[in-house]
């Protein structure tokens, strides 16, 4: 049995947010180089673009490049550059003909004309579909979004724009790149690996967090729905006990 059969649709997390790690593993245990596991996670993308729809997810963020992926070897990030543009044009009309809207969070200024103006096309073009929101995390790092938000806080200030005592949580999420995009419930990370990569950290306060064993290029739509069962089963209690979650009239 699939858990796709056990997932409760009523209480599917609305956003998913998923760190994509082990393609160079992946492709170093097949005698390939590191670039053949990033070709590979294609399907694993289209895999996770199907299911999160399937399942009524209504925002899927995807951790495509982080800033500190510019320091890999040239070869590569050109490499990834490339692909990331013939990939945005061969899924576009297949995106568009499944309603999906296509929102990048990032430095986009950091990244090739070529890239920058392919993925800006393709985010016009899907603007107005109303299904799945798919986020792509380019050139992204919380540590470059949260420094960009004060630095326009900042400014603002100085230009009287607000006030100090104007800054809350809700002002500062305004600011982010993630200002019209809800928290992700739900954080998925494969291969293994349990960190968060400096990403979406000031959004991912109270998100769960899901370490799958399975390499990117692996990663399919059963490992997505076996990860939205185990959230499921979670007790969210956002700093409360047990007792208040499961009797909300309880002081």
């Amino acid at each position: 049995m699939s858990c796709i059969d056990k997932i409760d649709k009523s209480r599917v997390p609305k956003h998913v947010a998923i760190i994509m790690d082990g393609n160079g593993r992946w492709a170093a245990k097949r005698g390939n180089k590191r670039t053949y596991g990033h070709q590979q996670g294609v399907e694993s993308v289209r895999s996770v673009i199907r299911a999160a729809a399937e399942v009524e997810v209504s925002f899927l963020t995807l951790y495509a490049f982080s800033t500190e992926n510019w320091n890999r070897p040239k070869y590569e990030v050109d490499a990834l550059m490339t692909l990331m543009v013939n990939v945005i044009k061969s899924e576009a009309a297949d995106l568009n003909s499944n309603n999906v809207r296509l929102v990048v969070i990032g430095d986009k200024n950091s990244l090739p004309k070529r890239v920058r103006s392919e993925v800006d096309r393709i985010v016009d073009n899907l603007k107005d579909n109303t299904g799945l929101t798919v986020v792509m995390a380019l050139s992204y790092s919380s540590h470059w979004e949260i420094i960009n938000a004060v630095k326009s806080i900042a400014s603002d200030v100085k230009k009287e724009k607000i006030g100090v005592e104007d800054i809350s949580r809700e002002l500062f999420d305004s600011y982010l790149s993630t200002a019209k995009i809800p928290d992700p419930e739900l954080m998925i990370r494969t291969s293994g690996e349990a960190r968060l990569s400096n990403f979406l950290l000031w959004q991912m306060a109270y998100t769960e967090l899901s370490f799958s064993p399975t390499l990117w290029p692996d990663f399919r739509e059963e490992d997505f729905f076996q990860a939205i069962c185990d959230y499921q089963s979670r007790e969210r209690r956002f700093g409360m006990t047990s007792e208040q979650i499961q009797k909300p009239n309880l002081k």
